[in-house]
């Protein structure tokens, strides 16, 4: 097996804002609050404790128990909801769509990261309590984004028509979503386990919100996980004095823009608009727009002005939903939050939020990129042995890996840069005899360095076509192992889904994640499946 580690920062799949991140820059450093080492989180502790208010503890347990109450809740989950009414006790949480059966594998790492990494804590230190949480995003409206999963590599898809908030999309219709899965899965324990698990959240359920809560609590009940829907009015009420201070000062909107000046070296993840929030119903999701004196919900005839906003605020904060740009900050106005998991993505946009924070007086959470992971079977790990590969060279592009493979596999030097150097060096002494007898000649000489040198050039790619030719065969099977690992050369953790490594591997495959991801490592983790 190789024995090469990769680092997220020499992965090629990170932008350079969170390589910057991770290597703590100093052009990054302003913003985020700490970074994430296990000494800060006792600081981060202290703090959240002195800003966070006791009521918001007692609102947060209230509606945490209705939103239980249809649930088999374990006893490490009850006892977290419960631990979440004393002031020692803080959150690490992560955030997911709705996606269809999970989606992509990596929504179990970021679940996972936020177990471990609670369970790390408490070791540190003791005196505190930590609480792994799973925000559900059902206020997002992006049903394209989560209608589907892959299953060896065949797409298993939800069709139907939707509008406004996700979480509230009726189930019906995934009958024939379960039939066409249950046929994939064929026969055995682990396939009847998927089978009945996808029968029980998608069919036993009426919204898309109900199903995904009893989907991650039988994956995870048993590590405590707590699972909070934010599209509460017990929660939302929490948050009217800043939402009431959106609409009527545009904070957001001055803060972020600010921020994203200070990102012109980067790509900007978000962008926030004049007013950051939506107004739901169950079949409405439409940006809030302040136009002239009024406020309109937008391709809507619905107006209010200000006096009748506020109110409306006042009478159903339900209805106020925050967009990306705002998400963020009512997370941390309801929970006791530590630190917030994300994938690069996610900690990119986090990083433009801080400024925002502040200015609604607001502790800026630690940001951690979660977990990756690459699972490999043993015979998939034989192939890579076989071919004398290493993990760094499967993490390369296709072209990259090829270009390095030929040259180690051929009997002579494809570089032809030591010939290079010398064509040079006999055109700068041509260039130098030029200079001291006919100027007018230094055009001709040069124009003949160019053309020595693409020559070069020429023959260079051509001997490495040749080799490649000639080593084709080997060639072909480090693109299939890598196909295999790779799928569409993207990483397996952002396409396969998790029944794929269940079927084979059972409840394993949980344990394995849970005994092996380390939530401060910057370090991709490779896990042989038996």
């Amino acid at each position: 097996m190789p024995t090469d580690c990769i680092s997220y920062q020499n992965s090629g799949y990170f932008s350079k804002l969170i390589v910057d991140y991770l290597n703590q820059k100093p052009e990054v450093q302003s913003l985020y609050h700490r970074f994430p080492k296990p000494e800060h989180f006792k600081l981060q502790a202290e703090e959240k404790r002195t800003t966070f208010p006791l009521e918001n503890r007692a609102v947060l347990v209230n509606a945490l128990a209705k939103q239980y109450q249809k649930l088999d809740v374990s006893e490490a989950t009850k006892t977290n909801i419960q631990s979440l009414k004393n002031d020692k006790t803080f959150t690490i949480t992560t955030g997911h769509q709705l996606n269809l059966f999970t989606g992509p594998l990596y929504f179990l790492y970021k679940i996972v990261s936020v177990i471990n990494l609670s369970k790390q804590l408490k070791n540190a230190y003791p005196e505190y309590d930590f609480v792994p949480v799973y925000w559900m995003a059902t206020e997002d409206h992006d049903f394209e984004e989560i209608n589907y999963f892959h299953f060896r590599n065949k797409k298993i898809q939800w069709n139907r028509a939707t509008s406004g908030p996700v979480g509230r999309i009726s189930t019906e219709g995934l009958q024939e979503v379960f039939n066409v899965f249950s046929k994939e899965l064929g026969v055995g324990a682990n396939a009847d386990f998927l089978r009945g698990l996808f029968q029980k959240a998608y069919l036993e359920h009426t919204n898309l919100t109900d199903a995904t809560r009893f989907l991650a609590n039988e994956l995870f009940k048993e590590q405590g996980l707590v699972i909070i829907d934010g599209d509460d009015a017990e929660l939302k009420r929490l948050f009217v004095p800043f939402v009431k201070r959106e609409l009527l000062e545009q904070t957001s909107f001055k803060m972020v823009s600010e921020t994203n000046e200070k990102l012109k070296d980067y790509t900007v993840q978000v962008n926030p608009r004049e007013i950051n929030l939506f107004y739901i119903e169950d079949n409405l999701r439409e940006r809030i727009v302040f136009e002239g004196s009024n406020y309109r919900i937008n391709n809507t005839n619905t107006t209010f002005s200000e006096s009748e906003i506020l109110n409306e605020l006042e009478n159903h904060p339900e209805k106020f939903s925050p967009n990306v740009i705002l998400r963020p900050l009512y997370q941390e106005v309801i929970l006791p939050n530590l630190c917030y998991i994300g994938g690069g993505g996610e900690i990119a946009y986090w990083l433009e939020l801080k400024a925002n924070f502040e200015a609604n007086a607001i502790t800026f959470p630690i940001l951690l990129l979660r977990n990756s992971v690459l699972l490999a079977t043993e015979k998939q790990v034989q192939k890579v042995d076989k071919l004398n590969l290493q993990w760094h060279d499967l993490f390369s592009g296709q072209t990259e890996v090829t270009n390095r493979k030929t040259a180690e596999f051929s009997n002579f030097n494809l570089d032809f840069s030591e010939q290079k150097a010398f064509l040079k060096n006999q055109f700068d002494k041509l260039n130098q005899i030029a200079m001291q007898t006919d100027k007018s000649f230094i055009g001709a000489v040069k124009a003949q360095e160019r053309k020595q040198l693409k020559g070069l050039e020429n023959l260079e790619k051509r001997l490495l076509k040749a080799e490649k030719r000639n080593h084709q065969e080997q060639l072909l099977r480090i693109y299939e192992i890598q196909n295999e690992l790779f799928p569409n050369q993207s990483l397996q953790e952002r396409k396969a889904n998790f029944s794929e490594f269940y079927l084979d591997n059972g409840k394993r495959l949980l344990e394995r994640l849970l005994e092996e991801l380390i939530p401060l490592s910057q370090e991709f983790k490779i896990i042989v499946l038996e």
